[in-house]
């Protein structure tokens, strides 16, 4: 069995898995069939679930709920009070549960702080969305999305620096020594 920490605040329903070492504070609430992987921080007033995938090494900070129909993979970042959104037409007198639309935010990719996403979408390996944008179609591996709408305005290395491209259509991130190159609008690490 896992060991994690939960605050005496929180609550954990039944038929729920967290992983090892894996941490929840003040506040929050993991509802059932939820499964969140190792190495993974919860801030304060979060609430996952029902039925929501998290993947390892997964950080999410204060106000966050993640909805049903939301997909996590592994090292991702949810920035303060950012939102999810699992049905495109919401009426408070209709249920639509059955329309919920899939989100995945894959590996590595970051969500800055009071942006939203809106159900549907696809969001890259290591893709970084600025602080207040709004996600409404998928976005590519490693770009830079800011704006409502957001609009890719560059590219990013693993290491969420933006890239300067030389007269060779290449960049280099010192933090790593990593180089890149657009190749049919797409950015590789060569």
């Amino acid at each position: 069995m896992a060991v994690f920490f939960t605050h005496e605040s929180s609550y954990i329903d039944d038929n729920v898995e967290i992983g090892e070492d894996t941490k929840i504070w003040h506040f929050s609430h993991i509802l059932s069939h939820t499964k969140i992987g190792a190495n993974c921080s919860f801030g304060q007033n979060c609430v996952v679930g029902p039925k929501v995938s998290v993947g390892n090494g997964v950080k999410v900070q204060n106000n966050v709920s993640i909805y049903e129909g939301v997909e996590i993979e592994d090292d991702v970042f949810l920035g303060p009070s950012m939102v999810f959104t699992n049905v495109i037409n919401p009426r408070a007198f209709i249920q639509r549960k059955e329309e919920f639309k899939k989100t995945l935010l894959k590996k590595g990719c970051s969500i800055g702080a009071n942006a939203t996403i809106v159900c549907g979408v696809t969001i890259g390996e290591y893709a970084l969305i600025g602080s207040g944008a709004v996600v409404n179609r998928d976005v590519k591996p490693h770009a830079l999305m800011v704006g409502v709408p957001a609009k890719q305005i560059g590219w990013v290395s693993k290491a969420g620096n933006t890239l300067v491209f030389d007269e060779n259509n290449e960049a280099l991130d010192e933090f790593d020594d990593s180089r890149y190159v657009i190749i049919d609008e797409e950015l590789k690490e060569i």
